[in-house]
């Protein structure tokens, strides 16, 4: 009986393309969903290569904190371009369809992309418990070349660790059917549709899966709680509240992030609804690229002054060509 079916499963014609049905069906919500769609990835691309340029062109932004900044604006850059735009063109086209090759690149870079912002928002963590908890050690511990290691140690790990995943589910064999039940090719969805023994490719995705984002987030989570008690110290009171609503801010865009990665992956057989599957996906995929450089950065009183010292340049600039146009 066994040998049968694996027979007829065999005789079966091998998927080509997988078909991405996303957050719902008709013209008039797919024009919606494009327009909201599109707003966030403008604003997203828009503030994250806004913090990037700023840090680059600002000498006192040369900082452990912001070169850390820096690090996942442009991760979060990288994060929304590999699912928004397919999202968008599905929208406005219809053609929800994407190759199997396509739609493993495209959760191989997610997941690699995902993991690397798990250990970044845990190096930037401990960089901000050693300003606040250690000053007197941070000069010498967060230095230069410690900072390059820890900012590529995070990006190598988060592709290393994919690599392993994507090897597994592309070889899997796949039959039919071929939708899709999210807005963007990921692992469970994926395996789901498999006609292979996929206990192996499932255990596996949640092991690492829990490896990426669990040790990372317990380190966030007691840095934080560390400065929280310092900073619950602090004798003023105007003072006290205004670093607690930065470090209160940071917590909670945190624990979203990691616990809905955490629920997603490695507790899966708790997600028994599809659509509040997709919703905890959208907060790490959607949401917090698009609120992480409010958060983190354009909050800061550096940053602030920092931009209102460029945008001053640029005026100052501007005024200069048109006072050398009417010269000439």
């Amino acid at each position: 009986m066994k040998v049968m079916s694996q027979l007829e499963w065999k005789n079966k014609t091998a998927v080509t393309e997988f078909i991405l049905l996303g957050f719902g069906n008709g013209p008039e919500l797919h024009s919606l969903l494009f327009l909201m769609f599109l707003a966030i990835y403008i604003v997203t691309i828009t503030g994250n290569i806004s913090i990037i340029l700023l840090v680059m062109a600002n000498r006192h932004l040369h900082t452990p904190m912001y070169f850390f900044l820096g690090n996942l604006s442009c991760l979060e850059i990288c994060y929304s371009s590999n699912i928004l735009p397919r999202m968008l063109f599905s929208y406005l086209g219809g053609d929800r369809s994407i190759s199997v090759n396509g739609c493993f690149t495209q959760y191989y870079f997610f997941g690699c992309l995902a993991a690397a912002e798990c250990y970044l928002l845990a190096v930037m963590s401990y960089d901000r418990y050693l300003a606040v908890c250690r000053p007197l050690h941070y000069p010498i511990c967060m230095n230069g070349k410690l900072c390059l290691q820890l900012g590529a140690a995070s990006w190598i790990s988060g592709f290393l660790s994919n690599s392993i995943l994507t090897f597994l589910i592309s070889n899997l064999d796949f039959c039919g059917p071929n939708e899709i039940e999210h807005f963007f090719c990921d692992s469970f969805p994926i395996i789901k549709l498999s006609c292979s023994d996929t206990h192996v490719a499932r255990l596996v995705t949640s092991v690492v899966a829990g490896i990426c984002s669990l040790p990372p987030f317990l380190l966030t989570f007691s840095s934080y709680l560390s400065i929280i008690v310092i900073v619950m110290r602090i004798p003023s009171a105007t003072g006290r509240k205004k670093a607690f609503s930065t470090c209160s801010s940071h917590l909670i865009v945190v624990i979203l992030f990691y616990w809905s990665i955490l629920t997603v992956y490695v507790f899966p057989h708790y997600n028994t609804q599809i659509s509040l599957n997709k919703v905890f996906s959208a907060f790490y995929t959607i949401l917090t690229p698009l609120v992480n450089p409010l958060i983190y950065s354009l909050r800061n009183k550096e940053v602030k002054e920092a931009l209102q010292k460029q945008t001053s340049k640029l005026l100052n600039f501007r005024e200069l060509l048109c006072i050398l146009k009417k010269g000439k």
